[in-house]
């Protein structure tokens, strides 16, 4: 025999030794088994077999076999589901007990579901509404440096945009031959008014030389300048022009030695003590939002830093673009931090009544210019920036008197289990001695942060459950009680799982 052979032999004796001990293992250990299962069942030993009638009991109690995919598969023995060939489950009394649209449950079960429940509550609904937007200039506190006469920029004294000036300060220095000629005939006229001495000629003179004053402050000079001419008693072919407020020069729109006329523009300032931050709300918050409503705010350039202003003024018309509104808010700025073109994010804690409009009960009883609803007062009187008459801050339908104290019926948004156009909320029964859920349909209000508005379906006080709530209606669905899916009950929507054809 050679030595292949004989290798392969050796190889074979060793396998097969080593294949009989394990079997001697395995036989010991079954036997190892039956000895002790037969201890535990109290053969020999007096142990009740109580645990055997249990099984017992509970095979006795199932109903049929179901597949937990596909609910209208009912069958009398466990096995496999034809559809999906899952392993069948099975449904039992305990199941099917309670109410057509109730299930009970164990102590222990819901324990091993996790089943938490929580009381509905009456209350007011918060919600925060989250804008974005920008900083702007504030429109009102515009002004254009524009000539009153025709004529040629001899001298620009702020020669760049991004100056700061203050009231008062030189900007042009402007030749025009109109204001020569009206320094001279006020010159004429003061010369012919201190001839006179008394009468009507007197008169006339004095009436003369005050026409030719007002003839010049109309042509854009100050008094100090009219005094100044008097005073020198020459006139000059050259007149400067001051800023008639402080600012910043946002637009300079001439060059030195430029011809202008009447009304030409030279520069433009913007007075930045004061800005707007213009956010912008989609159309789906625009119930949210309302005149006086706090706002929390945070730029981009200024991390860490909060800025507290009010709602001042909602645009009327929706931008069919962006399917947004421009939301206003009157920022104070004296210390220069806001800057037109900063990125603003904010923040609006709203209360809602039961329809989801915003209660806005800061300007209840309150005194509104229709013109400008950032002139709010405690008491009637008049606009101060137009002078129009203050009205009621309820005429202007900025507040919601009717609804203001009534409060909202509100459930965890955990609690609701939403398909389609219906909701569905799981409340436990009281009246049972064992844990029994009962599911019920809800019409829903506005969504509160993490609450629903409940307008129908449930009471304060009945419980609701927020966890499990998934697991109560899978077994709503395998014992083909009305669900989540099956709102009539009886099978469920089949599911498709790519079989190709059509399963009974």
């Amino acid at each position: 025999m050679s030595k292949k052979k004989k290798s392969k032999e050796n190889q074979l004796n060793v396998f097969k030794a080593r294949l009989k001990g394990v079997q001697s293992w395995v036989w010991g250990l079954f036997l190892f088994g039956l000895v002790l299962g037969f201890l535990v069942r109290g053969g020999g030993n007096g142990v009740s077999q109580e645990p055997a009638v249990q099984d017992h009991n509970e095979a006795a109690a199932v109903e049929w076999w179901t597949c937990s995919m596909h609910p209208d598969v009912k069958l009398p023995e466990p096995g496999q589901c034809p559809i999906c060939f899952m392993d069948l489950i099975p449904v039992t009394s305990s199941l099917m007990g309670g109410g057509p649209r109730q299930l009970k449950m164990s102590e222990s079960a819901v324990a091993l579901a996790e089943v938490q429940t929580v009381p509905v509550r009456r209350g007011v609904a918060h919600v925060e509404v989250r804008l974005s937007g920008k900083v702007e200039y504030d429109e009102t506190r515009l002004a254009n440096i524009t000539s009153w006469v025709p004529g040629r920029l001899e001298r620009l004294f702020v020669d760049y945009t991004g100056i700061t000036v203050r009231k008062g300060d030189h900007l042009v220095e402007l030749y025009s031959p109109e204001l020569f000629s009206a320094q001279e005939e006020l010159l004429q006229a003061r010369r012919h008014a201190r001839g006179q001495e008394g009468g009507v000629a007197a008169r006339t003179s004095h009436t003369v030389l005050e026409a030719t004053k007002e003839k010049l402050r109309l042509l854009g000079l100050t008094v100090d300048q009219i005094k100044e001419i008097e005073e020198r008693g020459t006139a000059s072919d050259r007149v400067t022009i001051y800023s008639p407020q402080s600012g910043v020069v946002i637009h300079k729109n001439a060059v030195e030695g430029m011809y202008v006329s009447t009304g030409s523009k030279i520069y433009t300032i913007a007075d930045l003590s004061r800005v707007w931050v213009v956010l912008d709300a989609y159309e789906s918050d625009l119930n949210r939002l309302g005149y006086g409503q706090e706002v929390t705010m945070s730029v981009e350039a200024l991390p860490g830093e909060i800025f507290i202003g009010r709602i001042a003024f909602i645009e009327p018309v929706l931008n069919e673009k962006t399917r947004t509104v421009k939301v206003r808010v009157n920022m104070p700025n004296t210390d220069g931090k806001l800057k037109p073109g900063m990125f603003v994010r904010a923040v609006v804690a709203s209360s809602l009544d039961v329809h989801g409009h915003a209660i806005n009960s800061d300007l209840a009883g309150k005194w509104v210019c229709p013109m400008h609803p950032e002139v709010v007062k405690e008491q009637a009187g008049r606009c101060d920036v137009c002078g129009m008459n203050l009205v009621k801050a309820e005429e202007m339908g900025i507040v919601n008197v009717s609804d203001a104290h009534d409060q909202s019926l509100l459930v965890p948004a955990s609690a609701v289990l939403l398909t389609g156009k219906r909701a569905i909320v799981y409340v436990k029964v009281a009246s049972t001695e064992e844990p029994a859920f009962e599911g019920r349909e809800v019409v829903l209000g506005p969504r509160a942060g993490d609450e629903y508005v409940v307008l129908k379906g449930l009471h304060e006080g009945e419980e609701v459950v927020v966890k499990g709530n998934f697991k109560i209606d899978s077994a709503m669905q395998i014992s083909a009680k009305p669900s989540m899916m099956s709102p009539e009950g009886g099978a469920a929507p089949k599911h498709d799982h790519g079989g190709g054809g059509d399963h009974e």
